[in-house]
């Protein structure tokens, strides 16, 4: 294998139905809450309510988030991504059924709104338990000498199914309405759920099974607080998505302040995810190790100003260039935090330690939507995305002054490192 193959981790076949799998759920779920999205302001007019969709899903993704590490380190992983999965599918199918004039002609427009809360908390509970999982299967598919270019991929595809997923929404909408959307959904699960019985069932490498729960979590919070690299990244990542949630109000912007309809909304909605996605494969040709901090602490800071100019903007394509850039940016840092944590997390951990990475970062787009829902609602839109934006900022140069091991840090020479310990 060459030193620099940018295929290295695709040369691994159940890696590749790995990432089919990674695919079909970001975009099915990225797809979903779109549509809920657009659906939950068609019915309300009201931005507050995007926020609170948000903050339906976050309350048990962070309240379980701890527990569910303990679970995914405990068991097998195969067969709890499935039970996600199921789960998931479950959730597709009654949002189908909400949305069927048929079903639902004789509801009020609030039972329909509490409902749809409702199946979006369960969405969280499932959340909780899914991505950790997919983080703890991830590295028993493919060796440590390829996880940066594995992550790499994985991240890659990721941001596929972020960019065909919410464009997909927004022409959809306008194309078949709501409710076959919701059907394109369940579809695109079903998929996900093939592809995972082709995955082979892997080892529990926890060899503390059955270890007391308040323990394991005990041991799991101290270890991520204990390394100043694992948690300066996740302080950076959380505070900027939590501010920079700038996409939680894209309807908003496409339907009051851009006039752009449905389908400008699908392109705004994919706009970040298309710079992301071109960020990632070009960072398998070209990586991003060598002086990791710096390129992350710079990738952030520059996503602030990328959000404060969406903010300003009034122009549709200078709105759409804006959150490209930021999609830019952001897929620097994605690449770099995942390298972070598959390098830096002991095997029998990576479950507690992706459930804290969820609670930091993952619930942080939920909690951020619900912050941008609610200074949006007290400030105005256009100032609660500026105001967000020039948090990030801040919140980079703060970072990079109390976490000097993250400015510092070098993954190119830990891989160097650890080549030489495995030779």
């Amino acid at each position: 294998m060459a030193k620099n193959d940018p295929y290295a981790a695709l040369r691994y076949k159940e890696f590749n139905i790995f990432l089919l799998v990674r695919f079909a759920i970001v975009f099915a779920w990225s797809m979903q809450f779109i549509v809920i999205e657009w659906q939950v302001y068609s019915l309300t007019k009201n931005p507050l309510s995007l926020g609170i969709i948000g903050l339906m899903e976050v309350i048990p993704a962070v309240s379980l988030a701890l527990f569910a590490g303990h679970v995914v380190d405990q068991k097998e992983k195969k067969s709890l991504l499935l039970k996600c999965l199921l789960g998931f599918s479950v959730i597709s199918i009654g949002l189908f059924l909400l949305t069927w004039p048929r079903i639902v002609a004789d509801f009020n427009q609030q039972k329909i709104l509490y409902a749809i809360y409702f199946l979006v908390f369960l969405g969280g509970i499932v959340r909780a338990f899914m991505g950790p999982t997919i983080f703890s299967l991830f590295s028993l598919i493919v060796p440590k000498k390829v996880y940066p270019n594995a992550a790499t991929w994985s991240s890659s595809v990721w941001q596929m199914g972020a960019v065909l997923g919410p464009a997909l929404a927004g022409f959809s909408i306008h194309w078949i309405g709501v409710h076959w959307s919701m059907c394109l959904i369940f579809f695109f699960s079903l998929t996900a759920l093939i592809g995972l019985t082709q995955i082979q069932t892997k080892p529990i490498l926890n060899p503390k099974i059955g270890e007391n729960v308040f323990k394991s979590l005990r041991e799991g919070v101290q270890f991520v607080f204990s390394k100043k690299v694992i948690l300066g990244a996740l302080t950076l990542d959380m505070i900027a998505v939590l501010f920079g949630g700038a996409v939680a109000l894209l309807p908003v912007f496409a339907q009051d302040i851009l006039k752009v309809g449905p389908e400008g909304f699908g392109v705004l909605r994919a706009a970040p995810a298309v710079g992301a996605l071109l960020t990632m494969f070009t960072s398998a040709y070209f990586p991003l190790n060598k002086n990791a901090g710096l390129k992350l602490l710079s990738a952030v800071f520059l996503f602030g100003v990328c959000i404060i100019i969406f903010g300003l903007s009034s122009w549709f394509w200078i709105s759409v260039l804006a959150l490209f850039f930021s999609g830019i940016t952001d897929g620097i840092s994605m690449i770099i935090r995942q390298t972070i944590l598959q390098l830096k997390t002991p095997d029998e951990m990576r479950g507690r330690v992706a459930s804290v990475n969820s609670m930091f970062v993952g619930s942080s787009n939920e909690l951020g939507a619900f912050e941008s829902g609610l200074t949006a609602k007290l400030m105005g839109t256009v100032t609660a995305v500026i105001f967000g934006g020039s948090m990030t900022v801040a919140t980079v140069i703060a970072t990079g002054t109390f976490f000097p091991k993250l400015r510092k840090l070098d993954l190119q020479k830990d891989l160097e490192e650890h080549e030489k310990a495995t030779a």
